[in-house]
């Protein structure tokens, strides 16, 4: 059965360029993304522990993930995603525009 948000989840954009944007999402329990499709192939990496919930094509399946795990997702498949679980969920999505436009700066290199 879909699920139905209780309210936004918030995206914080910590850096666009053209080879990638990295965003932090934010969400209270019961916030979701609304339905999207990335442009670009991402990662994911948690903040916090989480139960995420997911939907794609209809389905909603949900994952326990804990801070500091991470995974990646092809682009373009329109999905969902929901904080099922009863405390705030975070994560950091960098997705990768053009990836051989990336450059190690030199503060991230140290």
């Amino acid at each position: 059965m879909p699920f139905t948000c209780n309210e936004p989840a918030v995206p914080t954009v910590q850096q666009d360029d053209a080879a990638v944007r990295i965003t932090r999402w934010d969400f209270a329990p019961g916030a979701a993304t609304g339905w999207h499709t990335h442009g670009f192939p991402y990662f994911v990496v948690m903040l916090t522990d989480a139960v995420m919930r997911y939907e794609i094509n209809g389905a909603v399946s949900e994952v326990r993930l804990k801070a500091g795990q991470s995974y990646q997702r092809p682009a373009g498949i329109e999905h969902d995603v929901m904080n099922g679980g009863d405390a705030p969920m975070a994560f950091v999505e960098i997705e990768i525009k053009r990836p051989g436009d990336l450059k190690v700066s030199e503060a991230s290199s140290k």
